[in-house]
């Protein structure tokens, strides 16, 4: 899953969550952890991630689709995941949440923290995001792009 917070990627992911694959993601870590504010401290994010990708190792081992419910705001961060995921043969598909800057701010306004999908973000720092998103473009490989 790729787009800014509230573009809509968690919805879509437990949709391909109910249909069989493994959602790994960020926000139910966290929440899974007791941390209910962001942005994490870097230590965190780190420790998190690290947690997240060698998860992912482990089902991909074992034959298991995938999604993961992240952001990947940056090519470089989309890149580090291809290959991460190289020496397994898999070739991830990227589903890009296209979504307008309107609607996902207004998304974020509706937030209240009461469960791992719905993190409060302050609008400046939702918009910070959105602002600085880079979108995936195809010549990254296989793209799905949902508007």
């Amino acid at each position: 899953m790729c787009g800014p917070s509230g573009a809509g990627k968690s919805t879509y992911a437990r949709r391909l969550e109910s249909d069989g694959m493994v959602r790994l993601s960020f926000d139910v870590e966290m929440w899974r952890r007791g941390i209910a504010t962001v942005p994490l401290p870097p230590d965190v994010r780190d420790e998190i991630e690290a947690d997240l990708r060698a998860r992912l190792l482990e089902l991909v081992a074992a034959g298991r689709d995938v999604v993961l419910d992240f952001s990947f705001w940056s090519r470089r961060m989309r890149d580090d995941y291809r290959r991460l995921l190289a020496p397994t043969g898999v070739l991830p598909e990227t589903i890009y949440l296209a979504t307008d800057r309107e609607t996902v701010l207004d998304r974020m306004r509706t937030r209240r923290g009461r469960h791992s999908d719905d993190y409060v973000l302050p609008e400046e720092l939702a918009a910070h995001h959105f602002d600085h998103f880079e979108p995936p473009t195809a010549d990254e490989g296989p793209l799905t792009v949902i508007r």
